[in-house]
Protein backbone atom coordinates (compact mmCIF):
# COMPACT_ATOMS: atom_id res chain seq x y z
CA UNK A 1 0.00 0.00 0.00
CA UNK A 2 1.64 3.56 -0.94
CA UNK A 3 2.26 6.28 1.30
CA UNK A 4 1.68 8.68 -1.24
CA UNK A 5 -1.32 10.89 -0.26
CA UNK A 6 -3.11 11.82 -3.54
CA UNK A 7 -4.06 15.55 -4.09
CA UNK A 8 -5.52 15.89 -7.34
CA UNK A 9 -4.99 13.75 -10.35
CA UNK A 10 -1.58 15.06 -11.02
CA UNK A 11 -0.54 16.21 -7.44
CA UNK A 12 0.31 13.43 -4.28
CA UNK A 13 2.49 14.09 -1.11
CA UNK A 14 4.28 11.98 1.07
CA UNK A 15 6.20 12.18 4.38
CA UNK A 16 9.78 11.09 3.93
CA UNK A 17 10.49 8.84 0.85
CA UNK A 18 13.72 6.34 0.46
CA UNK A 19 15.45 5.31 -2.39
CA UNK A 20 12.97 2.24 -2.10
CA UNK A 21 10.21 4.50 -1.98
CA UNK A 22 11.26 6.10 -5.49
CA UNK A 23 10.79 2.85 -7.25
CA UNK A 24 7.57 2.47 -6.12
CA UNK A 25 6.82 5.89 -7.10
CA UNK A 26 7.97 5.39 -10.78
CA UNK A 27 5.74 1.95 -10.99
CA UNK A 28 2.80 4.68 -9.59
CA UNK A 29 3.41 6.59 -13.11
CA UNK A 30 4.64 9.72 -11.13
CA UNK A 31 6.93 11.49 -13.63
CA UNK A 32 8.57 13.97 -11.44
CA UNK A 33 9.43 13.91 -7.27
CA UNK A 34 10.01 17.54 -5.63
CA UNK A 35 11.93 17.17 -2.37
CA UNK A 36 11.01 20.10 0.26
CA UNK A 37 13.16 18.45 3.08
CA UNK A 38 16.44 20.33 3.93
CA UNK A 39 19.50 17.94 4.07
CA UNK A 40 20.39 17.40 7.83
CA UNK A 41 16.96 17.82 9.28
CA UNK A 42 16.97 14.84 11.50
CA UNK A 43 19.61 12.09 11.85
CA UNK A 44 19.17 9.29 9.44
CA UNK A 45 17.45 10.69 7.15
CA UNK A 46 17.92 10.23 3.27
CA UNK A 47 19.73 13.10 2.01
CA UNK A 48 18.79 14.61 -1.50
CA UNK A 49 22.18 12.74 -3.28
CA UNK A 50 20.30 9.26 -2.91
CA UNK A 51 16.71 10.52 -3.49
CA UNK A 52 18.21 12.24 -6.78
CA UNK A 53 20.24 9.18 -7.44
CA UNK A 54 17.38 6.76 -7.46
CA UNK A 55 14.84 9.24 -9.28
CA UNK A 56 17.85 9.57 -12.20
CA UNK A 57 18.02 5.38 -12.09
CA UNK A 58 13.94 5.23 -12.29
CA UNK A 59 13.77 7.42 -14.81
CA UNK A 60 11.66 10.21 -12.99
CA UNK A 61 12.71 14.03 -12.74
CA UNK A 62 13.86 15.34 -9.23
CA UNK A 63 14.22 19.07 -7.94
CA UNK A 64 15.21 19.91 -4.80
CA UNK A 65 12.93 22.76 -3.35
CA UNK A 66 14.09 22.95 0.56
CA UNK A 67 11.36 24.30 2.99
CA UNK A 68 11.85 25.31 6.36
CA UNK A 69 8.69 26.19 8.30
CA UNK A 70 6.30 28.05 6.55
CA UNK A 71 7.72 28.72 2.46
CA UNK A 72 8.82 31.93 1.33
CA UNK A 73 7.24 33.16 -1.42
CA UNK A 74 10.30 31.91 -3.62
CA UNK A 75 9.81 28.62 -2.65
CA UNK A 76 6.10 28.72 -3.26
CA UNK A 77 6.78 30.09 -6.69
CA UNK A 78 9.34 26.95 -7.38
CA UNK A 79 6.87 24.69 -6.71
CA UNK A 80 4.39 25.43 -8.83
CA UNK A 81 6.70 26.35 -11.45
CA UNK A 82 8.21 22.87 -11.48
CA UNK A 83 3.90 21.59 -10.83
CA UNK A 84 3.25 23.08 -14.12
CA UNK A 85 6.57 21.88 -15.84
CA UNK A 86 6.37 18.81 -14.96
CA UNK A 87 5.31 16.45 -18.15
CA UNK A 88 3.31 13.78 -15.92
CA UNK A 89 2.06 12.88 -12.22
CA UNK A 90 4.60 14.82 -9.49
CA UNK A 91 5.26 13.77 -5.82
CA UNK A 92 6.20 16.12 -3.64
CA UNK A 93 7.71 15.46 -0.14
CA UNK A 94 8.88 16.48 3.30
CA UNK A 95 9.30 15.07 6.59
CA UNK A 96 4.99 14.49 6.88
CA UNK A 97 3.81 15.73 4.11
CA UNK A 98 2.38 19.40 5.50
CA UNK A 99 5.30 21.47 4.26
CA UNK A 100 4.78 20.19 0.45
CA UNK A 101 0.63 20.38 0.37
CA UNK A 102 1.32 23.82 2.30
CA UNK A 103 4.01 24.78 -0.59
CA UNK A 104 1.60 23.33 -3.54
CA UNK A 105 -1.48 24.79 -2.49
CA UNK A 106 -0.29 28.16 -1.76
CA UNK A 107 1.00 28.52 -5.35
CA UNK A 108 -2.60 27.58 -6.02
CA UNK A 109 -4.02 29.85 -4.54
CA UNK A 110 -2.04 32.87 -5.59
CA UNK A 111 -2.74 31.72 -9.16
CA UNK A 112 -6.25 31.69 -8.78
CA UNK A 113 -5.84 27.99 -10.23
CA UNK A 114 -7.94 26.82 -7.05
CA UNK A 115 -10.68 28.44 -4.57
CA UNK A 116 -9.52 28.27 -0.88
CA UNK A 117 -12.50 26.36 -0.32
CA UNK A 118 -11.66 24.04 -3.02
CA UNK A 119 -7.80 23.51 -1.38
CA UNK A 120 -9.06 23.29 1.82
CA UNK A 121 -11.13 20.24 0.80
CA UNK A 122 -8.60 18.96 -1.07
CA UNK A 123 -6.17 19.25 2.04
CA UNK A 124 -8.70 17.38 4.06
CA UNK A 125 -9.14 14.62 1.79
CA UNK A 126 -5.67 13.73 1.34
CA UNK A 127 -5.13 14.23 5.80
CA UNK A 128 -4.18 17.76 6.04
CA UNK A 129 -6.07 20.73 7.28
CA UNK A 130 -5.18 23.92 5.53
CA UNK A 131 -7.71 26.17 7.03
CA UNK A 132 -4.92 27.48 8.81
CA UNK A 133 -2.56 28.53 6.14
CA UNK A 134 -4.52 29.52 3.17
CA UNK A 135 -5.36 33.11 2.55
CA UNK A 136 -9.17 34.42 2.95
Amino acid sequence: MSRFRTVTDKISVSPQITPADVSAAADEGFALIVNNRPDGEEPGQPDGAEISAAAEEAGLGYIYIPVRGMPTPDQVEAVREAVDEAHGKVLLFCRSGTRSIVSWSLGQAQSGANSRDELVELGEAAGYDLSGVLPR
